[in-house]
């Protein structure tokens, strides 16, 4: 399959590491514009200096901006004014004791996990529609469905990104414009890393100490490794593709398999 999207600008938050730099990159790679955030404007910089060596020509924007304030939402709309692609990556994650768990770190975690993505949803779909073209996508999580005893804060905020993202697919119905979720599994990332090894033995060398992981926290997992950015991305690219043009209000999953489903 070849997926072109020249002429089509993306934006990609929280895409300075990670899922979100692996999804820069795929887009760039497939011809995209694609709008590079972060909230600190050096490591954007050198976030867009180290995409532009690994594919290049890659016609790149530097969005520098808190986009989970109000603030930093209407600075990236300076900065790119109209986006055919929003990719709504950025999230925080770690595991915490629930009944410790503070009101202002339940409400950080919805404000940066959901909020921004509405925000944003609600800035760049109008001129979606109204160009009669549009991908907007939620990077969700199974910890949405699955819900971890250690995380159940951000097993929240993902549950809520899947009514989000299916309720702005039927406000988008019929307008040339599709709205999806995608649902990853635990994907390795360096922030997994420390996740990881902040529940199993610090002593294991990597490869086990995942391993050690899948068994203990995510035995359900078909696939039993932790799944690559790229994989993410994959994805992602597919569905800000024409060839994906009949896909809408779905939740697709790359998240491993799971011995029983979670997900239709």
């Amino acid at each position: 399959m070849h997926i072109d999207l020249t002429g089509r600008t993306a934006l990609v938050t929280g895409s300075t590491q990670g899922i979100g730099a692996a999804i820069a990159a795929g887009l760039a790679r497939a011809g995209a514009r694609v709008g590079v955030n972060g909230r600190d404007e050096r490591r954007v910089a050198d976030s867009v200096r180290a995409l532009a060596e690994q594919v290049p020509g890659a016609d790149l924007v530097s969005v520098a901006a808190d986009v989970a304030t109000d603030e930093g939402a209407a600075r990236a709309t300076e900065l790119l004014p109209q986006v055919d692609i929003l990719v709504n990556n950025l999230g925080v994650f770690g595991a915490a004791d629930p009944l410790e768990l503070s009101d202002d770190e339940w409400r950080r975690y919805f404000e940066v996990n959901v909020l921004a993505a509405v925000r944003l949803t609600r800035l760049y779909l109008p001129g979606m529609t109204e160009r009669g073209w549009g991908r907007v996508q939620y990077i969700a999580s199974d910890s949405a469905v699955v819900i971890p005893a250690e995380m159940i804060h951000y097993g929240m905020s993902k549950t809520a990104l899947l009514a989000v993202s299916r309720g702005f697919a039927k406000k988008a119905a019929g307008t040339g414009v599709t709205v999806n979720s995608v649902v990853a599994g635990p994907t390795h990332t360096g922030g997994v890393e420390d996740f990881v090894y902040g529940l199993v033995d610090r002593e294991l060398p990597w490869e086990e100490a995942q391993r050690t992981f899948m068994r203990e926290y995510r035995p359900q997992s078909l696939l039993q490794r932790l799944i690559e950015p790229e994989e993410i991305a994959h994805m992602v690219v597919y569905l800000s593709s024409e060839q994906a043009s009949a896909t809408t209000g779905g939740a697709l999953r790359v998240d491993g398999g799971y011995v029983d489903s979670i997900l239709p």
